[in-house]
């Protein structure tokens, strides 16, 4: 209702001061610093002082004097050098809220994508890939809740690098034919197989640098489809997804479609995409220096400011287009400009019925994906160059608005804490030990793999279920558990800003005091168990609210419960799913307070007591929609 009431005062401001002094100005409300101000502040005469000429406090004193009544105002009064502050009415919005308030409003039209996870599928996903995955996971639900209609694509790169080098090691390493590698993967834990093997052929290669020619030969025969090669490839792409998926499942993660790197190049995506760029005189071919041969793209197009930048290769010079040469043609189908599409097969069916989707080169079913107005890459922050280039390239082609709404959903990275690894049984040089953190690499085997940490946090979730709530069944303390476990992992990686580097480390994931998932669950909890133990009890009654509401400290509590949507638009404006953490943790926090200032259920006063539960049931409402936003659910108990 607070996110209503700021949109339609802004509303009003902003017309008035059109008519009044001709001036088209975008009026934003703030939060004044003392609740003694009232519940907004209006600064905007000081930016209407320099074109009117005057003081700031007069132009404010002339907008109190002159602005017609604002529907859920009480009073506007001209404060300090040249503010307005704004007081509510405490009846009408009490009778707003107990009617339940108007209905939220609908996003932007059109189709907004968000990809996001996008894990090499050679080996079991790690602790770096669930922050990609929970950033992109919460930011989803986060547009969804403003009323954005969203894609969630996934995309898997199933012809590269590194699904090659495990194709090598099962090959000439360990000399299994696909059907061996097909019937290893139908066991358990085929993906932490895999990460152990994807190790050993990396320090293979160092070993035995000749070996490196393996790579080289199946590389080509995975992206043409030949032999054996390909279809060991195939083989354990399609099993390590699987895995992967199954993963992200455990943490609420789901997607709507799996574009595959495969159907890129078998569908033609990259010759629609190079044959406008070279249209378009976007790249050129080079003729001389060590890019002789290859289509470039020049530096500036790119960094208009550094014209000696090197220009970026888009096709080698053996005519195979590289990482960022099939992210341009991803990127151009995402918006609908490449003029073709996909086939696609539905891969399986998420629990309610929602379908997922993978890409094929043949049809299969009657769908269609991409063709959005906004896209959001999840990407980490050591991918800005490239997706600089990616942007560059639909500004060449003319696409100037869609390069305007490609978005770096960038973060940074998620490394080990020495104490984590020394727990891990990792081997650390002096050197490491003494930095803050240590770098994740998939090559050396070093991480945390997603599964081993969900597994671990719901172990000791359990211990403590369990010893709390001797009372319940094993099957009861277990989806407790898991919901605590869960919850504690998704606001750990989600409550630090996207541009810092987490240097995870056990011992904090798994507290479950401070700052943290459980603490915000077992406020809902608290709250849930109050409204229980109350029972049946009369609805509020208006005009008692309104009485019982000149009491500033309940008024308060009543505007901190009510600010949910302000907190989500915030979130969103800045892109930042941590601005959403820190509110749910601030509101479990006033909820504490709340309960400790008035003790509900002994309160003597009837109509104060509805009243009192009447909040206590919205904290509750907000607490659990604000935890679902972040993807956290409710236990039953704690």
């Amino acid at each position: 209702m607070l996110q209503q009431l700021e949109t339609r005062i802004g509303s009003a401001v902003s017309q008035h001061i059109l008519i009044r002094y001709g001036l088209e100005v975008a009026v934003q409300l703030e939060q004044p610093k003392q609740t003694a101000f009232g519940e907004f502040a209006l600064p905007v005469a000081f930016s209407l002082a320099r074109q009117l000429k005057k003081a700031p406090r007069a132009i404010a004193e002339e907008l109190v004097a002159e602005l017609p009544a604002l529907e859920g105002v009480s009073k506007l009064e001209a404060a300090g050098g040249g503010y307005i502050n704004i007081r509510l009415d405490r009846a009408a919005f009490a009778a707003a809220a107990l009617s339940g308030g108007a209905a939220r409003a609908e996003g932007r039209a059109g189709k907004v994508i968000v990809e996001h996870t996008n894990i090499n599928p050679n080996k079991a996903a790690h602790i770096g890939h669930l922050r990609n995955a929970v950033l992109g996971d919460t930011f989803v639900r986060m547009l969804r809740a403003g009323g954005q209609h969203v894609e969630v694509q996934n995309y898997i790169d199933n012809t590269g690098v590194q699904v090659a080098d495990v194709v090598v090691a099962f090959q000439y390493l360990e000399k299994k034919t696909p059907a061996e590698v097909r019937s290893l993967a139908a066991g358990d834990r085929f993906d932490y197989y895999c990460w152990d093997l994807y190790a050993r052929i990396s320090q293979y290669y160092k070993d035995n640098p000749d070996a490196i020619q393996w790579r080289k030969d199946t590389l080509h025969a995975i992206e043409h489809g030949e032999g054996e090669l390909a279809e060991l490839g195939t083989a354990v792409a399609d099993a390590i997804v699987d895995c992967h998926l199954n993963t992200m499942l455990r943490l609420g993660i789901v997607y709507d479609v799996l574009p595959r790197e495969s159907e890129i190049l078998h569908l033609q995506f990259w010759a629609s995409a190079f044959a406008q760029l070279k249209e378009r005189q976007a790249i050129y071919l080079e003729t001389e220096g060590k890019n002789a041969g290859c289509w470039v793209m020049p530096g500036s197009a790119f960094d208009e400011n550094r014209e000696d930048e090197d220009s970026k290769v888009i096709v080698r010079s053996n005519g195979t287009v590289t990482y960022v040469g099939k992210d341009i043609a991803y990127q151009m189908w995402k918006f609908g400009l490449l003029g073709k599409d996909f086939f696609y097969r539905k891969l399986r069916s998420y629990a309610g019925g929602h379908p997922l989707y993978v890409s094929t080169d043949t049809a299969d079913e009657e769908i269609h994906f991409g063709s959005a107005r906004q896209v959001f890459n999840v990407i980490d922050t050591r991918q800005s160059y490239l997706q600089d280039v990616v942007v560059a390239g639909l500004k060449a082609l003319g696409y100037n608005e869609q390069a305007a709404n490609s978005i770096h959903f960038n973060y940074e990275m998620v490394a080990l804490s020495p104490r984590t690894c020394v727990e891990l049984g990792i081997e650390l040089s002096e050197e490491d030990k003494a930095r803050p953190y240590v770098e994740v690499s998939g090559r050396k085997g070093l991480g945390v793999k997603a599964d081993d940490l969900i597994d671990k946090l719901i172990l000791s979730a359990a211990a403590e279920v369990a010893s709390r709530n001797t009372d319940k069944s094993a099957e009861q303390q277990d989806a407790a558990a898991r919901a605590i476990a869960i919850g504690a992992l998704r606001y750990f990686l989600l409550k630090f800003t996207r541009n810092t580097v987490i240097a995870f480390d056990f011992q904090e994931a798994l507290s479950f005091t401070g700052e943290t998932g459980p603490y915000v669950q077992y406020s809902a909890v608290r709250a849930g168990k109050i409204l229980e133990k109350a029972g049946a009890h009369d609805a509020p009654n208006p005009a008692a609210c309104a009485r019982l509401l000149e009491e500033e400290g309940l008024w308060q509590y009543l505007l901190a419960v009510s600010k949910t949507d302000q907190a989500l638009a915030a979130a969103l404006s800045s892109g930042e799913p941590a601005h959403m953490a820190r509110y749910a943790f601030q509101l479990a926090q006033q909820f504490a307070n709340f309960y400790h200032d008035y003790p509900v259920i002994h309160e003597s006063d009837a109509e104060k007591r509805a009243l009192l539960l009447w909040v206590t049931a919205q904290f509750r409402a907000q607490l659990e929609r604000t935890l679902s936003i972040l993807g956290i659910s409710v236990p039953e108990f704690m």
